[in-house]
């Protein structure tokens, strides 16, 4: 079976980083190898800013070392840039950056992201983290 690929927001990777989070599972399953998770250089600034703010400089760095020497982390470069996130156009680099892996899932809980699902083309399935967890707990058994 196929990894799945997937391009996590920051607050999905943000709430996955601790051991005390009921999250920390995707953290621990990214660090397994489990699924490919896709990133550009603009996420990759994004997750080490807001993880620093969130615990310090320190933790963020050591996030970032340990994805980056994962093999299962593919940095993606973004040739095109769709702007479909009008509501906050911050968060375009997630959904370019989706479309340009060919992923799966863009995994957030971000309101909005869902404007995608109303989008044919190109299409990109958003996931709450909740329906991910559902979906690749039964990709798991099955």
């Amino acid at each position: 079976m196929n990894k799945l690929r997937i391009v996590p927001d920051t607050n999905i990777l943000l709430i996955s980083v601790s051991s005390r989070s009921k999250y920390h599972w995707i953290f621990q399953k990214i660090l397994d190898g489990d699924f490919d998770l896709y990133v550009t250089n603009e996420i990759l600034a994004e997750y080490e800013e807001i993880i620093a703010s969130k615990y310090n400089e320190v933790v963020a760095g050591n996030v970032l070392r340990a994805l980056l020497k994962l093999p299962n982390i593919h940095r993606q470069t973004v040739y095109y840039r769709w702007n479909l996130i009008v509501g906050d156009p911050d968060d375009n680099k997630f959904a370019d950056c989706a479309v340009s892996a060919n992923a799966h899932y863009l995994v957030s809980n971000d309101k909005h992201f869902k404007v995608l699902n109303k989008i044919g083309f190109p299409k990109i399935e958003v996931l709450t983290m909740e329906a991910f967890e559902a979906i690749f707990s039964t990709r798991q058994s099955g």
